[in-house]
């Protein structure tokens, strides 16, 4: 069993981003861009969307700590994190 997480961002077709945590990040990845059910709703009308960054964690508690830490990024700060800058 996998128990590492991953935050990671997607770009949506729009360009926005979507920040969120997963254990699989290739079937969150399907899911954001193929489930009527199981893709965060926000995606769902911003399709397709593209894997652009991920991190790794070892529990979902840093995971979410460190998802709401990039939400709060401005967009600015999101890109940075993207093209590989520190953030």
């Amino acid at each position: 069993m996998n128990n590492k997480w991953y935050v990671y961002i997607v770009e949506c077709a729009d360009g926005s981003f979507y920040t969120g945590i997963t254990t699989d990040l290739n079937r969150r990845l399907n899911e954001h861009n193929y489930s009527f059910k199981l893709g965060a709703k926000y995606t769902r009308s911003r399709r397709p969307v593209r894997l652009v960054y991920q991190e790794e964690k070892l529990d979902r508690s840093d995971a979410s700590k460190r998802e709401a830490q990039i939400k709060r990024y401005a967009r600015n700060k999101k890109l940075e994190l993207v093209n590989g800058q520190k953030g």
